[in-house]
């Protein structure tokens, strides 16, 4: 047969106890609610927040203030300069008229340019002999003459047209002459403040026989 352990009373009683305490704590609970208790002392031990509503002051500028007044000083009182105007003496209208009606001087003229260097042109070295462009016809018919021949002369020295007769001998044949000399001559060109420069000159070409 199985053995049963005997039951132990003080341990059924001690749960008992403590179901009872926690029935009874939630009935407690219950009716605190109910009634109001719960909530007076929720508002006991905390009390309800307060919520001011605040408005807001608006700020406006206001104008600065105004400058202090500026005291006038009283105007110094400064005593005119004496000043003494020598008005001249009105000249006789006679004298007035006598003196517009003369007239005027003429201007100084204006003055003379400093002198330039110049230098006219000129017959070059060698230049050829009379005798060498005598006509051979004169010769025989013993014709003489004595013409002047104008050249004009460039900056380089050589001429710038054909030699012209300036004042004839009187004779075709001898001024033909005269121009063939001054075609084959040389010159020299003229220079002014000793820059060169295109000079036209005139010279004589003498035709004579020397055998008479």
């Amino acid at each position: 047969m199985a053995a049963y352990a005997p039951l132990d009373t003080n341990f059924f009683s001690r749960r008992s106890l403590v179901l009872v305490a926690i029935i009874g704590i939630h009935v407690l609970i219950g009716w605190a609610l109910l009634s109001g208790v719960a909530q007076h002392i929720i508002e006991t031990v905390a009390p309800p927040i307060v919520t001011d509503i605040i408005e807001e002051v608006e700020t406006r500028d206001e104008p600065p203030p105004p400058p202090p007044p500026e005291f006038e000083r009283p105007p110094v009182e400064v005593p005119p300069p004496e000043v003494t105007i020598d008005i001249p003496q009105e000249a006789p209208r006679n004298t007035i008229s006598n003196v517009t009606n003369q007239p005027r001087p003429p201007a100084p003229p204006p003055p003379p340019p400093p002198p330039r260097a110049v230098k006219k042109a000129s017959l070059g070295r060698n230049f050829p002999n009379s005798e060498d462009y005598y006509p051979a016809a004169s010769k025989r018919l013993g014709e003489e003459g004595s013409p002047t021949v104008k050249v004009c002369v460039g900056p380089n020295g050589r001429l710038t047209e054909e030699p012209t007769i300036a004042q004839s001998s009187g004779n075709a044949r001898l001024d033909e002459g005269a121009v063939k000399l001054a075609k084959a001559g040389r010159y020299v060109a003229g220079t002014v403040d000793g820059q060169a420069t295109t000079d036209c000159i005139s010279f004589r070409v003498k035709f004579e026989m020397k055998d008479k």
